[in-house]
């Protein structure tokens, strides 16, 4: 019988550890966002969202924090918009919005892409929609 239980709760332990690194955690995530005159509260609650669900394709990492900066994301739309993504889509600007965030990295280095045991600050996400009627969706991330 102890031989029985320990297996299971070995087994289970196993399980929660392959399960959690599969991927990105968003439980603990601080959300901050400044006044805006260019999106409503809720179209920028739309864009955390989405990229909190996008977020969770960031196996072993743990997102800590997001926000908008309205001041940031005009600075990084012109980018887009010249250099980026945004000069081949014909976006508008005003369906272009980016959030900023920090995260931490497993051991496991996430993808294997990151560093293992670190942490990424002012990472952007890029999230387009085709109007102001139309969910976000992220069309690019990084620094």
């Amino acid at each position: 019988m102890k031989k029985t239980i320990f297996s299971i709760s070995l087994i289970i332990v196993l399980v929660s550890i392959v399960f959690n690194n599969q991927f990105g955690k968003i439980n603990n995530v601080q959300v901050s966002i400044e006044q805006s005159v260019k999106f409503s509260e809720e179209e920028i609650n739309e864009a955390v969202v989405t990229v909190k669900k996008k977020f969770k394709d960031f196996k072993g990492c743990e997102l800590t924090d997001l926000w908008y900066s309205e001041n940031k994301s005009n600075e990084f739309i012109k980018d887009y918009l010249k250099y980026g993504k945004g000069s081949l889509n014909g976006i508008k600007e005003e369906n272009v919005i980016i959030l900023l965030s920090n995260f931490d990295v497993n051991s496991s280095g996430g993808d294997g892409s990151f560093e293992p045991n670190s942490s990424e600050s002012n990472w952007k996400w890029i999230l387009i929609r085709d109007s102001k009627t139309d969910n976000w969706r992220v069309d690019d991330w990084g620094h």
